[in-house]
């Protein structure tokens, strides 16, 4: 593979803090001589293994029996005998859908979770929220949009709309609205000034193109029911080319609020498999979540573990792990992540999983370098930074003094450890952020999303390195032929965030839409990373230019965070103080207090030469009038505040002489000593121990 040149003028051209010498070594010879370990919020390492039984699926969900039903807003309960079969006969005439619709056990988890006793109990409250007259009006006018619509007739004058009047009680309109959706699924409710207006919902007619009218009405009816965590299933398809149009129909309409995948059927014919395409809704942003009994009845699984690998990236750990247990990369969280050349400790959570089904997967992923342990059950996911820091355990190998420097090695390695220990490091994102050695480093992606060249990401996403393998072999045919389908005839199994991203394309095309897709075939934190990944870039080239402007002054314009106890990132702007003139002439503030911002549309910039550079920077890259939010791909990104130094923390380390007797001249009888040095340190959360090693040992890797 051709030298990154790009990358190594990049790291080479940044900044020391220090002033000490250095050495050289060789750093990550093997995975084992570097181990990161977490370090959780209560400051433990979380390698240690406990011995916490695995719980059992029935101590983690109350009994289904426990909850008493409630009474919908007050409203009088209505009796679902009388009086009722009117209003079904109704329904079934005007909708033409059998009575005999599949049942649940055909279909599981499907249109029962789509349709609750709650909001059955809507549909039969239209008799008491309106009155006679007006709710045979409304049957009438649902009658006559199916009768034309089944009499193959176009609308050709303006679409039809019929109004129930004003309704003042606000509670009243949001029952009104879904309980109308729910019994006509094939007309929309349109709000204005307390008035409700309902139409004929033209996207039912067209679905109803593609599949049976009973789908389409049990789909619309799951929609609008908006049941967590349930899920809608279409009827079995072997037409591979009928099944990529519901996908896009599905996801040209809803994509922001479901996602569709296909899976085999159960017990299917390997020789002439059937498909069925499923769908559920995507999973919200964290937003505080109701305490209600409702909520505990419906309540999702979370199994965290600790994580252990070997060599081995994490978003490809990730993807193996949701093979095995039948779930999706997203429903992953994670506090971090990890080093590949490593052998890595982490926490992380699955949710839908079970604790005894992650346990049954353990002997089939040690195959991978890939152990679990600390098996139990939670009660939420892990956000990204929810940790306290990492401990490293590092070899340094085959150490010596840089070229021309004739002073004792052992005192150039004292004088670096007791410097850098003393004075820290600059706090620079590390090389492996980027993407070190690869012609397209993530944070060129980043830019490309920011600036919404869809296809341009993907392209970059997918561009092959220069080697003669599997993997760049199918990315170099892609790139001449944007054949998606063929490209996944040729790409490894266990690649699997170029899988998603390929299938996709396959289903949606090559277009700026389809490409938008794509991208949501990958986790949102996968996504997200390429965007931090750029924000990370700017960020290392403003420490850079800060450094060679101001040295380690603190001047007037500097930001600095008022919170001592700080070793987080995300601290408010309210905790960031503006130096002053004054403070810059008293030396009120140190060089250890000062922080920059990464980028993103809620923070504030220096006021002196560096707030001007970043404007001068994204002006260069094109972002000008970037505000840092990509709604097509749902991502935001609000920035945040970087210490420019840090310091590692329990910093310990042993010099150890070895005798390699295989580094031999063929006939000589040469047996050399070589040192290595043994170091572990703490770092806090974010902070990268190749970036605290260069500083050291005044080296770059």
């Amino acid at each position: 593979m051709e030298e990154d040149t790009d990358f190594r003028i990049r790291f080479s051209s940044l900044c020391f803090i220090t002033d000490h010498v250095g050495f050289h070594g060789t750093i990550k010879s093997s995975p084992s001589d570097f181990v990161v370990i977490e370090i959780d919020e209560q400051g433990q390492l979380i390698n240690k293994a406990t011995d916490e039984p695995v719980c059992k699926i029935s101590e983690i969900l109350p009994a289904p029996n426990n909850f008493a039903k409630k009474t919908k807003l007050g409203f009088p309960n209505v009796s679902f005998e009388e009086g009722s079969n009117q209003e079904v006969n109704t329904l079934v005439r005007c909708s033409n859908v059998d009575q005999n619709r599949q049942s649940g056990s055909e279909r599981e988890e499907t249109i029962n979770d789509g349709t609750s006793q709650g909001e059955e109990e809507k549909v039969y409250l239209l008799g008491s929220l309106l009155d006679e007259k007006t709710n045979e009006l409304l049957n009438q006018f649902a009658c006559d949009i199916k009768e034309k619509w089944n009499s193959k007739s176009e609308l050709t004058e303006a679409s039809p709309e019929f109004s129930l009047g004003r309704i003042l009680d606000k509670k009243q309109r949001a029952i009104l609205h879904s309980a109308i959706r729910q019994k006509f699924p094939f007309l929309l409710t349109v709000g204005k000034n307390s008035e409700i207006v309902v139409k004929p919902n033209l996207e039912y007619k067209e679905l109803c193109h593609l599949v049976s009218e009973e789908e389409a009405f049990d789909f619309f009816k799951y929609l609008d029911a908006k049941k967590e965590n349930s899920k809608f299933t279409f009827k079995p398809d072997t037409n591979k080319d009928h099944r990529k149009a519901v996908h896009h129909f599905v996801n040209k309409k809803f994509g922001n609020l479901v996602e569709t995948k296909s899976f085999p059927e159960a017990n299917y014919n390997a020789g002439n498999p059937n498909i069925v395409i499923t769908v559920r809704f995507r999973e919200k942003a964290h937003k505080p979540r109701k305490r209600s009994v409702e909520c505990q009845e419906r309540k999702v699984i979370y199994t965290a573990f600790t994580l252990r690998k070997e060599n081995l990236e994490m978003f490809e750990a990730v993807g193996f792990l949701a093979i095995k247990l039948g779930v999706i990369p997203s429903d992953f969280s994670y506090a971090g992540l990890k080093d590949k050349k490593a052998i890595t400790y982490q926490a992380m959570v699955v949710r839908k999983v079970t604790p005894e089904r992650l346990k049954n997967i353990e002997k089939e992923i040690e195959k991978k370098r890939m152990n679990v342990f600390n098996i139990r059950s939670v009660d939420d996911c892990l956000r990204l930074g929810q940790l306290k820091g990492n401990h490293f355990d590092i070899v340094i190998r085959n150490v010596k003094s840089h070229t021309n420097d004739s002073a004792n090695l052992r005192e150039r390695i004292l004088e670096a450890i007791e410097n850098v220990k003393n004075k820290g490091f600059v706090n620079y994102y590390g090389p492996q952020r980027f993407g070190m050695g690869r012609k397209v480093h993530t944070d060129q992606i980043g830019l490309a999303l920011l600036k919404s060249e869809m296809v341009k990401a993907v392209k970059l996403f997918l561009t092959p390195e220069d080697l003669d393998d599997p993997v760049n072999r199918a990315k170099k045919y892609f790139l001449q032929t944007e054949d998606a389908k063929g490209t996944l005839a040729l790409m490894p199994e266990f690649k699997v965030r170029e899988r998603a991203l390929l299938e996709s394309l396959h289903r949606f095309g090559m277009t700026e839409e389809g490409c938008i897709q794509a991208w949501f075939s990958l986790p949102h934190s996968m996504r997200i990373f390429y965007v931090h990944a750029y924000s990370s870039k700017i960020w290392n080239e403003a420490v850079s230019y800060r450094l060679a402007t101001y040295g380690s002054r603190v001047v007037e314009g500097d930001l600095v965070c008022l919170d001592e106890d700080s070793d987080d990132e995300h601290f408010p702007n309210s905790k960031v103080h503006l130096i002053t003139e004054e403070e810059e002439s008293a030396n009120t503030y140190s060089i250890h207090q000062v922080v920059l911002p990464v980028l993103g549309y809620n923070i504030q910039y220096p006021k002196n030469k560096v707030g001007l550079w970043y404007q001068e920077v994204l002006s260069r890259d094109g972002l000008q009038t970037c505000r840092f939010k990509i709604p097509a791909l749902k991502l935001n990104v609000p920035g945040c505040y970087r210490k420019i130094l840090k310091q590692p923390h329990n910093l310990s380390y042993q010099l150890r002489e070895e005798r390699d007797s295989d580094v031999k001249a063929e006939g000589s009888h040469i047996d050399e000593a070589t040192l290595s040095l043994l170091i572990s340190f703490d770092l806090d959360a974010s902070c990268y121990a190749t970036v605290c090693l260069r500083e050291i040992m005044k080296h770059d890797f």
